[in-house]
């Protein structure tokens, strides 16, 4: 072989090398890279379940565009999209079972999980509304400030001032009903709900009192 011919034959095959290894990452990127939330297949099944797979309609208990009517069933429209796959998947392991999601959140793919909770963080909530005047000053003064001499941490640190919460973080909590606030505190407290360290540990300082009032509060909180 001509050895002038080598050096040119060597770089020949270096850029050839180095194009195939180039083009085949970028194909790999594009491989992985996560396909878009379907809002209509997320609502179709939101809507109307899947009879086939034994999935029934969300909308039956958590209401129309997860503006829920049954106090003891949260709403979800305008839940942060991150927060409620999360809490879809947690629902298929022992840190979270219920009779209910549990059944229905097995029978889900990860795609329709995905697809239902995008749905809901583009609803547009109702507002609800405090209570018990009697108490939802003493809620305003935990939510904002804690309990120092509990150290309970103030809600709002992590759930924002108007109970927007941070998307991917903590969950949005303004205009939950309060019977279902109260619950999942007192499940927090008593171990019944185990998907958040951070949550049991607080709710095991509240007393009934703390959680009722704060729960009054924030179903005022638009």
């Amino acid at each position: 072989m001509n050895r002038a011919f080598l050096p040119f034959s060597k770089s020949f095959c270096g850029a050839i090398l180095t194009l195939v290894v180039s083009t085949s990452v970028v194909f790999a990127a594009e491989e992985v890279k996560p396909a878009k939330p379907d809002l209509a297949k997320g609502e179709a099944l939101y809507t109307n379940g899947d009879a086939a797979r034994g999935i029934v309609a969300c909308v039956s208990c958590h209401g129309a565009a997860g503006n829920s009517t049954i106090t003891v069933n949260p709403k979800l429209s305008a839940q942060h999209d991150a927060y409620l796959q999360k809490q879809l998947m947690d629902f298929t392991t022992p840190n979270r079972m219920n009779a209910v999601m549990t059944t229905f959140a097995k029978a889900m793919t990860p795609e329709d999980m995905k697809n239902v909770s995008a749905f809901l963080s583009v609803q547009k909530p109702k507002a609800g509304a405090a209570k018990n005047k009697d108490i939802v000053e003493l809620g305003k003064q935990i939510y904002r400030g804690g309990i120092p001499e509990k150290n309970v941490p103030a809600c709002a640190g992590c759930h924002s001032p108007n109970g927007a919460g941070i998307p991917a973080q903590f969950p949005r909590i303004a205009g939950q009903h309060q019977d279902y606030t109260v619950v999942q505190l007192t499940n927090f407290r008593t171990g019944v709900r185990k998907n958040s360290a951070q949550m049991v540990t607080i709710a095991k300082r509240m007393s009934d009192d703390d959680m009722k009032a704060v729960a009054d509060y924030v179903a005022g909180l638009k």
